[in-house]
This record gives C-alpha cells, structure tokens and sequence, in this order.
C-alpha cells in the first residue's frame, strides 16, 4: 500500500469524522467514511468501478481478494461496499464461520444476506423497506400505464407475475410469497405480513398458520437458497437499486472446519461462481476474503482441483504490476511507511474537528507519529502488517484524545506505549509472541 493521502473533496461533515474517529478509538474498522482514510487503494478504482458500472447494466462478477490477517481485507471490501451504496446498489457484508454461517448451507447464507442488507437509505436488515419499494413501483408503473384505481390490484397482479416469470421456474414459492404479503397487507394483517416477511428473508420456523394464508410450505432450503437470491435481485431491481455487492468475509476460517463440512463448502463456493458466471444472478457482484494460506494450501482452495481453476491467478510478479482485472486481487499490506502515512491522514482528520487544531498537530507532530508507529510495530515483533488497528486504537484513544483535552499533556513526556494482552487480536498476540526458537539469541563459541 501507498503513502499517497486519500483523494477528498470538499470538507468533512462532523457527523462522519465523528463516526471514523469513534471506531478506530474502539479499535475497530468504521462502518462508513472509509473513503476518508483509503491509502494506496487508487490503483484498484477503475478496474472495480467499471466492474460495478457493468454489474449495474446487467452483468454478474464474482472476485476473490487474499491478504495476510491485518492486510486491511475487511477495510477492503468495505470501502468498496461504500463506493457501490454510492452506485445505488444494496450491501450485505457476511461472516463465514462453522457455527453460524456455515458456507455449505446456502440457505443459512442466504438468511444472513437478508438479515445483513442495507441500502444508501436503509441500514440492515432493509429486506422489508425494499420490498415494499418494490411493491410501491409495482403500483406506480401500472399507474403510468393509465390503469384506474379500480383495475390497480389486478394489473399490479399482472406486473408481478410479468417480472417474476424467471424467478418462478426456480422458485415459484417466492413470487407466492410476496402476494401473500402484499394481501396481508392490504387486509390489514400486520402479523401475517411480518411472518411472511421473515420466510422470504429464510428465516426457519416461521408460524404455520402465516405461512398457510401465503400459500407456502416448508422452510427455505440449501437450492431454494439460490432461487430467492433470484428473487430479490429482481425485486432490488425494480424497486430502482443499481445491484447488489455481497461480501462472503473470513472464507478462509473452512480450512478449520470438518473434512467432509470442507469438501461440502468448496463445492457450494464452485456452484456460486458458476451460476454467477452463467448469469443467473443479473445485478450481483460477489466478493470473498481469504488469506494466502487459503487459496494456495492444500486444505483450502486446492482441495477441489475445479474450484482451483477457476481463481487461478499469476502473482510470481511485482505486485506493482498486479491486474486489477483479474479474479484474484493481492492485498501487500502495510508497511512502516504507509502505517506512518496512515497515521498523518487520521491525525489531520481529528486535528479538523478539534477547537484547537494547530496543537494536535504541533504536539502529535510527524516525527512523533513516526516514532509511534515504530513502537507498536516492535511492541508486536517488528510485523508491521498487522499493526494498524491497534496502532490507530492508541493513536487515537491514548495521545490525541489526552492531547485535545488536557492543555499540558506532552507524549513524550507523560505517555509510554503500553500493550495489554487483553486488548490484542489473536493474530496481534501471535505476533508479539516469540514465534521461532530462531528469535532467540544464543551466545555459541
């Protein structure tokens, strides 16, 4: 990554430096304003931004982005979540893990989609705001059409059915369910409605009785599962969203899980990117994250040889000369420089919503910033790659916290970096661990 200063226009509103600063005092990564402090990521915005574009018109992309843990992968995809809201387009951010979201169970992964979603207007879950946008166009169109208030719910009827043909030849319980919830509705039955909801949303032990009066059965299950991804694309289509960016994060945590639970993910990833390459899903653009060790050892993507074709990529060259393009995308991490020009970027961010702002950064000034990223950097034996978080956590939260508040307060003189094991990931604690007996000086003769 680059030392280059994030591309701003214009001044920050207080409401998103207030946003970034609290989640890197919590040490974690914010939810919004990332653009605010992207480095290095220019070189990856107009492969992406095409790809979005084209996925906006229609087309179907699936991309793979590797990276050591504390190479900024979940601030990756965020921050192109946030270009993609800015496209109009839906986000559902997903934690892959055995327990909750086991990657072989589409269905489960399909209800964590719905239970994630958000749109520019709405955060998660935003299932039911944009299905009733959805069904507010339905009218609207039909309206255009020059139908009367008397022929309204017929010819939404017709509408319906026209836009869910496709969804019903793979499932029709679906497009059922939606009617049943546009008739609870318009009955007045609020409880039917909702139940309703939450069974297109895949979620399991919905009332019988609710799922009787929509005229479905059963709960949604592992094939189901892609149908009413279908489904809602047609509905986040129509109801004006430009698609759908879905991020499968931590895909790497299969290679922890069962054999047979492993081989089962492998091959429902396989299925995804195919269908997504076929295109079956008009509007999605599919994300994973894993780490090298993922896609290139044998108890990861090397395991199901197809599965490994198709995210075969070359990265034996510079990672200056890495293609955008390609269905793999290499993240370096950081570097004492770029962790150091990370650091100025958040300083002069605080530093403007400060009442006194030629203080923050006379007193955090660029060599002490240097000087700090120096020692969290030793502090978790010299591997700098994982250091941001907890390098931004104390940048934050221990000097220019004290710096805005107390009018004598000197780091230099009155802070001395402490690192509490509690406070520590557990790839931070690895990393200020001894790792190899190689780490030990020995005194031979």
């Amino acid at each position: 990554m680059s030392t280059d200063s994030p591309g701003r226009s214009g001044p920050v509103s207080a409401a998103r430096r207030r946003d970034v600063i609290d989640a890197l005092r919590r040490g974690a990564v914010p939810e919004s304003g990332l653009d605010l402090l992207a480095t290095g990521l220019g070189r990856f915005e107009q492969a992406l931004d095409a790809e979005l574009d084209a996925v906006a018109s229609g087309a179907s992309v699936f991309k793979a982005v590797r990276g050591e843990y504390g190479s900024g992968k979940t601030f990756f995809t965020r921050w192109l979540g946030e270009r993609a809201k800015r496209r109009k387009f839906a986000v559902a951010e997903i934690q892959v893990s055995e327990n909750e979201t086991p990657l072989h169970k589409l269905e489960t992964v399909y209800r964590r989609l719905t239970e994630r979603l958000a749109t520019p207007g709405f955060p998660p879950s935003a299932l039911r705001p944009v299905v009733d946008a959805w069904s507010y166009a339905l009218e609207e169109d039909a309206l255009a059409a020059g139908a009367s208030e008397e022929d309204l719910p017929d010819e939404v009827e017709r509408l319906m059915t026209a836009r869910l043909v496709e969804v019903s030849r793979h499932a029709p319980s679906f497009a059922i369910a939606l009617r049943g919830y546009r008739n609870a509705l318009a009955a007045g039955d609020e409880a039917t409605a909702s139940a309703v909801m939450a069974w297109l949303g895949g979620q399991p032990h919905v009332a019988a009785a609710a799922r009787k009066a929509a005229g479905v059965r059963g709960d949604l299950d592992h094939f189901g599962a892609l149908g009413f991804l279908q489904g809602l694309l047609t509905v986040l289509r129509d109801s004006g969203h430009s698609g759908l960016f879905v991020v499968l994060d931590e895909v790497e945590t299969l290679q922890r899980v069962r054999s047979d639970a492993r081989d089962k993910a492998l091959n429902a990833l396989r299925q995804l990117i195919d269908e997504v390459h076929s295109g079956r899903f008009p509007g999605l653009y599919l994300m994973i994250t894993g780490t090298p060790a993922f896609y290139d050892g044998q108890q990861g993507i090397q395991r199901l040889a197809p599965l490994a074709q198709r995210l075969a990529t070359d990265f034996t060259t510079d990672p200056r000369f890495d293609n955008p393009r390609a269905v793999q995308l290499r993240l370096s991490g950081f570097t004492l420089d770029s962790l150091v020009g990370l650091g100025l970027t958040i300083r002069d961010l605080y530093a403007s919503g400060s009442s006194n702002p030629d203080r923050i950064k006379t007193v955090a000034d660029d060599a002490y910033i240097t000087e700090l990223a120096k020692a969290v950097g030793g502090a978790l034996g010299g591997k700098v790659g994982v250091a941001p978080r907890l390098f931004l956590k104390k940048l934050v939260g221990d000097v220019l916290d004290r710096v805005d508040q107390f009018e004598d307060f000197d780091p230099r003189e009155h802070y001395a970096l402490t690192v509490n094991t509690a406070e520590l990931s557990e790839v931070e604690r690895n990393a200020a661990a001894a790792t190899s007996a190689d780490d030990i000086a020995l005194d031979l003769p």
